[in-house]
């Protein structure tokens, strides 16, 4: 799929990314007049962050940190709400990341952690209950989808002395209108899903035939399961044969692949949306020894073990720890008084990993991506 279509007018959009004074909501009064494009209430990324602002970011999170001059005199307050409890380490590495960048650059923190899995939705809206009696400094929310959040989210950011960061999203509510959090840091889901697209038409061919283990219905499956599926049937000849929702479990990739070897034989690929359906996915594929091709989703240690075993044939894989870097740099952003250094959207990078890679290759992946969150699977 051509990713100029879907960028058009990133380059040409220069937000006036104003300042908010320290202890307020970000105010970006361009986005005021700003029309989106879709029709689902959200800008895209393209539509309100420049490729130029993103690079600029992402050469200071590529870097190694740089100490503060003038660092607090005491620890900055953070409350992190978000689905840590997932079988996926995304959420943990992108914790450990920070952390040690803050220690790398001389920041104090105290952190509390709100943990949820993926799919508790009303233990996260109960938990943003809570943090909004509480006095954070800055609040790190990860959605278990951010329509079902989206009101949390938007008492939080209107809490007077609380930053917001949103985790895992790239896309921008636009019932918030000119007031947003200090920025949405993630992985862009869409550009996995055309990098996955690419490379199943570039080893398997134009055609051929395919099932869907989706998530939630939310902007991040339809990114992730959608924005692939229309690019291999659009781009190429396959056909999706069945989609199930497994709802970002391991259980439900487990069954729906289950379900999709039993009654749809003619599925040679089956494509999940994260971590946790993935490996539930490889369980029921390998209790019948069947040769069905599975894909992953980040690149986490479960996945990168799968594909050094022979299991897992390819994963979108996320820089991992580029999440976490960013949260602490956009932070001491704020501190500083750079807010308008920081895209509204920060992109991570993100690339594909495959089990046809030699070791030496996948390790050196791994080795960039962990670079501060450690190598191999993390004991939780």
């Amino acid at each position: 799929m051509d990713r100029q279509k879907l960028l058009t007018g990133a380059a040409g959009l220069a937000l006036v990314m104003g300042l908010a004074a320290s202890g307020q909501a970000r105010e970006i009064p361009a986005l005021a007049d700003l029309e989106g494009s879709g029709e689902d209430g959200y800008w895209e990324y393209y539509e309100v962050t420049t490729d130029e602002e993103v690079a600029a970011f992402q050469e200071i999170v590529r870097a190694p940190g740089v100490p503060m001059e003038n660092p607090p005199a005491e620890p900055i307050s953070i409350g992190l709400i978000y689905p840590s409890q997932d079988v996926s380490d995304f959420w943990l590495r992108n914790y450990i990341a920070m952390l040690a960048r803050f220690d790398e650059i001389g920041l104090p923190y105290e952190t509390v952690q709100y943990a949820s899995d993926i799919d508790e939705h009303l233990v996260q809206a109960t938990f943003a209950e809570q943090v909004l009696q509480e006095d954070f400094d800055y609040v790190i929310y990860g959605p278990t989808e951010l329509a079902i959040q989206q009101d949390n989210i938007k008492a939080l950011i209107d809490k007077p002395d609380t930053e917001v960061m949103i985790w895992n999203y790239t896309v921008v509510p636009q019932d918030w209108g000119s007031t947003q959090p200090l920025s949405f840091v993630a992985f862009s889901h869409l550009d996995g899903a055309l990098n996955m697209c690419n490379y199943v038409l570039e080893t398997l061919g134009s055609e051929g035939t395919l099932a869907l283990i989706r998530g939630t219905p939310g902007s991040i499956d339809d990114q992730r399961s959608g924005g692939f599926a229309d690019c291999v049937t659009t781009e190429g000849d396959w056909e999706v044969a069945y989609e199930h929702y497994g709802n970002f479990t391991r259980e439900g990739g487990y069954t729906g692949a289950q379900q999709i070897l039993q009654a749809y034989p003619e599925v040679t690929l089956i494509h999940n949306a994260n971590t946790a359906m993935a490996m539930g996915a490889l369980s029921a594929v390998q209790e019948i020894g069947s040769d069905v091709k599975i894909t992953g989703w980040g690149g986490t240690g479960d996945e990168l073990e799968a594909m050094r075993l022979g299991e897992l044939w390819a994963t979108p894989m996320r820089m991992a720890d580029d999440v976490g870097i960013a949260a602490a740099e956009i932070i001491r952003a704020d501190l500083e008084g750079r807010t308008d250094e920081v895209p509204l959207v920060f992109l991570a990078r993100i690339t594909i990993a495959t089990g046809t890679q030699g070791a030496e290759e996948v390790d050196a992946m791994e080795a960039e991506s962990f670079r501060y969150s450690g190598i191999g699977t993390l004991e939780r």
